[in-house]
């Protein structure tokens, strides 16, 4: 029997595990010619590009109604260290017990973190980064109006204005509305210490985002970091003072850290360098997908961290990962056509095409499509291994998008 232990489960590893049991199926192979784990820490796989909406708890997916239809393992577990050398993973279950795991092929799919800010304070603040995170958050906005009346109890202070921060703070001017009930002024400040919004997602959608922001009466503080925090509100490197009752925090992500157990080379973000196959460089025996990896996307450009690669990298190297062991020729990695679609709460979204960033549509025409990917494309089917198989394998892919009669895309 060959082993495939996929650390992770999210988009990366649900679709690797997926294209791995599409793959035994097509070539005749049992379970127990080729068992497939996943193991991950939580019973889900999180819709963590929903985490910015509200009611973050409902933003899951079992995973065993995705896993169990195509006999796919699952270990609820977390994985401390791996040992590339004996092909084993260290993994600590629920209940404190630590174990080895085998495998003779492992997927690294354990995706990526916010980078924790380093202030005075950093404590105090908020992020969406995870589920846990989110539903603190949502509690935390929930409670607002018990608070005694101050000068920040509706202001939020989001720090990044990338594409998280453009999402949450230009969905909490909803949110916060609702929640105050008109009883009191809501304010969102965002704040970015690069000299415009939206520094990483280029000239292109950024008209949108600032009119948006504009509509929305979102402030910008630009060319400021955050000094230090406290329950009441945060200081700017500039010494001003923001009062405010929540601040959340969304600038910068890193790969996550189970990368460095990994003898490879690792871009600034600690993604680990592979081959056209998703190889890791100089490990053969160990795959990566998601998050985890930097692979090329296009000549000079490597996939970003989002769920539109996580998908397809997951689905290629499940393919791949179980090919190697089945005798099977690998499949080159093929990222589909790059696109942005970025929520901008009430005033729509944005929808870009290219590595420039083209704009496509925006206005109600975007949050059509933003809608469209958020409740049905990045959602695995359930309770159904046909559906799934359909969508998984590095041939698998989302179904068309044709916009109402009644939006104009222009």
């Amino acid at each position: 029997m060959s082993h495939v232990l996929i650390v992770g489960g999210g988009f990366a590893g649900v679709w690797s595990a997926a294209s791995a049991a599409k793959l035994r199926r097509e070539c005749g192979a049992t379970d127990a010619d080729l068992s497939i784990t996943v193991v991950n820490a939580g019973d889900d796989l999180v819709i963590r590009p929903r985490l910015y909406e509200s009611d973050p708890h409902t933003m899951r997916v079992p995973l065993d109604q995705v896993l169990g239809p195509i006999g796919v393992q699952r270990l609820t577990a977390t994985v401390t260290s791996i040992d590339t050398v004996a092909k084993t993973a260290t993994a600590v279950s629920r209940d404190g017990r630590s174990s080895d795991i085998s495998y003779d092929r492992l997927v690294l799919a354990s995706g990526s973190q916010v980078v924790q800010p380093k202030v005075p304070g950093a404590a105090h603040m908020f992020d969406v980064d995870t589920l846990a995170g989110a539903a603190r958050l949502d509690s935390h906005l929930h409670r607002l109006p018990e608070r005694t009346t101050s000068a920040g109890r509706y202001t939020v202070v989001v720090v990044g204005a990338g594409f998280t921060g453009l999402e949450i703070a230009t969905e909490l001017t909803r949110r916060l509305r609702e929640i105050a009930d008109n009883r009191a002024t809501v304010r969102v400040v965002l704040v970015e210490r690069e000299g415009e919004v939206g520094p990483e997602l280029g000239e292109g959608p950024r008209p949108a985002i600032i009119s948006a922001l504009s509509d929305l009466s979102i402030e910008t503080r630009l060319n400021v970091s955050v000094e230090s925090v406290n329950t009441d509100g945060v200081t700017l490197s500039d010494g001003a003072k923001i009062a405010a009752a929540t601040v959340i925090w969304t600038a910068g992500m890193a790969a996550s850290p189970l990368t460095k157990f990994i003898p490879a080379e690792r871009d600034w973000i600690g993604r680990l360098s592979v081959d056209k196959f998703l190889r890791v460089t100089g490990t053969s025996d160990v795959y990566a997908a998601g998050d985890t990896s930097a692979a090329s996307a296009t000549e000079g450009r490597t996939v970003m961290q989002s769920c539109q690669h996580a998908m397809p990298l997951g689905k290629f190297a499940g393919h791949n990962v179980a090919a190697d062991l089945l005798g099977e020729p690998l499949v080159p990695f093929a990222a589909d056509e790059y696109r942005t679609c970025l929520a901008l709460g009430p005033a729509g979204a944005v929808v870009t095409s290219g590595w420039d960033r083209t704009v496509l549509m925006a206005g109600a025409a975007g949050h059509h499509l933003k809608t469209t990917i958020n409740t049905e494309w990045i959602y695995p089917p359930v309770n159904d291994r046909e559906a799934l198989f359909a969508m998984a394998g590095p041939n698998g892919s989302l179904p068309e998008y044709t916009p109402p009669a009644s939006l104009s895309v222009s």
